[in-house]
């Protein structure tokens, strides 16, 4: 019997951690959005794999994020495209080894 309560104590321990880190209300979250789907998927595992890492996400948190990668990724074009016209100015102005140029 004493092997019994252990397991029920673990179980209840286990059930407080997963709700005190939020898995059961992502879960509760995720399968609440399963259930409002006027057409149900043909794949439920899929359904929750993709709706669980956008548990706790507001679309306009994802929208910020998506423009915020936009524009970095346009930066970073800008600054390429900046540093090889740099790099070409720069190799005017210096003498390469073809020029006679020495090491010391």
């Amino acid at each position: 019997m004493a092997h019994y309560r252990a397991s029920d104590s673990k179980r209840e321990h286990f059930r407080r951690y997963l709700e005190k880190t939020g898995v059961v209300d992502s879960l509760t979250s995720v399968l609440l959005c399963l259930y409002e789907e006027p057409e149900r998927p043909s794949n439920a595992l899929e359904f929750v794999r993709q709706h669980l890492g956008a548990a706790g996400h507001s679309s306009a948190d994802t929208h910020t994020l998506q423009q915020e990668v936009i524009d970095l990724r346009q930066k970073c074009a800008r600054l390429i495209e900046e540093n090889n016209k740099l790099k070409t100015k720069l190799q005017r102005y210096e003498p390469g080894p073809e020029d006679g140029a020495t090491t010391e």
